[in-house]
């Protein structure tokens, strides 16, 4: 990749990290300017890291979305907090996410402590002020900041769009001077194959959300392209118990039509071109026990 000619020009890597559901998804789309990492009201909705790529002309920021970090009673949910604290360490700016709707707990101050410890900039980003009163977001901004030291503070409403530039803004001030790292084009190092297999899962979170929100992966199997433009794609959702296939599936098989109707309107607008998504569900116990099965989903942190 070139480097950018210019002396000013800055570059570099920022984390989104929190407790699950601060709105770290909501946050990148809403810097992209569309949705590509998918969001719902269950926990642990984000299961791989996500890199996602804003340009503007004078820095370019490659926003990494990381799973929400909670207290872990599988390999998988091992995987995610792994994943989500090994951006630390290797990002310019680390925005810590805090819920202005939810009191500071437990949770987010063991994830202040962590973020304390990284070398990086760090960044306290109030969410969620669209929904919270003043008083509620004072009292959180007071809250967070006893949590750890931070260079800058910012509230936000990324579903609202406030302070959205804001953010943009104020963590491209901060990165380093350095190349433009992706195409103006580029958007995500995630694989057509990996952004399917999110938005099937994510209408299945959000159909099924109260019967299986934990046990539901979704591997895309096959995408092909027709000479007429259009895609093929096959895709695999996986569930522990028959009984969690017979709701995914649905009676008459009415359930996974919507997940399939649903999945490919998003599916069609990331791609510009109609898609045929053909939808199977299968059985695998126990699969979030299952280091094999976690790697073979991709849920797993790497080396």
């Amino acid at each position: 990749m070139t480097a950018e000619s210019s002396n000013t020009f800055h570059s570099g890597f920022v984390a989104l990290v929190g407790r699950p559901n601060v709105g770290k998804s909501t946050l990148l789309n809403a810097c992209l300017g569309h949705r590509i990492a998918i969001t719902s009201p269950v926990a642990q909705t984000t299961r791989k890291r996500l890199r996602a790529v804003v340009t503007t002309d004078t820095s370019q920021l490659i926003i990494v979305d990381t799973p929400g970090l909670h207290k872990p009673k599988d390999a998988l949910g091992k995987e995610l907090n792994r994943a989500a604290l090994g951006e630390l360490a290797d990002v310019d700016v680390v925005a810590l996410l805090i819920d202005a709707t939810k009191p500071v707990g437990r949770g987010d101050e063991w994830v202040a402590g962590h973020v304390a410890a990284s070398p990086a900039y760090k960044l306290l980003v109030v969410t969620k002020a669209d929904i919270a009163t003043p008083e509620q977001v004072s009292s959180q901004l007071e809250a967070a900041q006893a949590l750890a030291h931070f260079d800058d503070v910012l509230v936000v409403s990324a579903a609202e769009n406030f302070n959205v530039d804001a953010f943009i803004s104020l963590v491209s001030s901060r990165l380093p001077e350095g190349p433009k790292w992706f195409p103006d084009d580029m958007e995500t190092d995630a694989t057509d194959e990996e952004l399917v297999a999110e938005f099937v899962r994510e209408k299945v979170l959000l159909n099924c959300r109260q019967e299986i929100p934990h046990s539901v992966g979704v591997l895309c199997t096959d995408i092909s392209w027709a000479k007429d433009g259009h895609a093929s794609i096959e895709a695999t959702v996986l569930v522990e118990r028959e009984g969690q296939k017979r709701i995914v599936i649905g009676h008459g098989g009415q359930m996974i039509k919507t997940i399939g109707m649903q999945a490919r309107k998003d599916i069609e607008r990331l791609f510009g071109a109609p898609v045929f998504l053909a939808l199977e569900v299968r059985v695998r116990p126990a699969w979030r026990r299952d280091q094999n099965e976690i790697r073979r989903l991709g849920y797993d942190a790497g080396e």
